[in-house]
């Protein structure tokens, strides 16, 4: 079901500087940044390594555009850190209802568009030890994002 781990979310309050960081400290240069004004944040997807199915592993930095995003508000209760998890598949839609007739909450009906063109959704992180999990279905037609 499952191809990789797709990214890591980390929650930043200043983009610039948390991307100055990474690339001072390890290196990661920014391979693609956008606004995604249906999550309410600026992001920046640091490249970390490409896998045997064509897809990539990245560090994804979010930070809120408005104050009631859940990025800001998660960025209120616990501050700068890790976020979420996303996990690469070939078909969000089937993954998603795979989950769900497992007993986990899907937070989307209908997957949603993401970075880089993906489709999305996000199980709800009571029902995943806590942790808020992405599925993300990659863009493989090779066209770059309409976003």
């Amino acid at each position: 079901m499952f191809t990789r781990i797709d990214h890591i979310g980390i929650a930043c309050r200043n983009l610039d500087e948390a991307i100055r960081f990474y690339r001072e400290t390890y290196g990661f240069e920014v391979t693609h940044e956008e606004v995604n004004e249906e999550q309410g944040v600026r992001e920046a997807m640091l490249r970390i390594n490409g896998t045997d199915d064509g897809g990539a592993s990245y560090l994804q930095l979010l930070e809120p555009i408005c104050d009631d995003s859940p990025v800001a508000k998660f960025l209120e209760r616990h501050g700068e850190g890790v976020h979420h998890i996303a996990f690469g598949t070939a078909d969000v839609a089937e993954a998603a209802a795979t989950v769900r007739e497992r007993g986990v909450r899907v937070l989307y009906e209908t997957p949603r568009n993401g970075s880089m063109g993906s489709l999305i959704t996000f199980l709800h992180p009571k029902d995943c030890g806590g942790v808020l999990t992405e599925l993300v279905q990659a863009r493989t037609d090779g066209a770059p994002s309409a976003e």
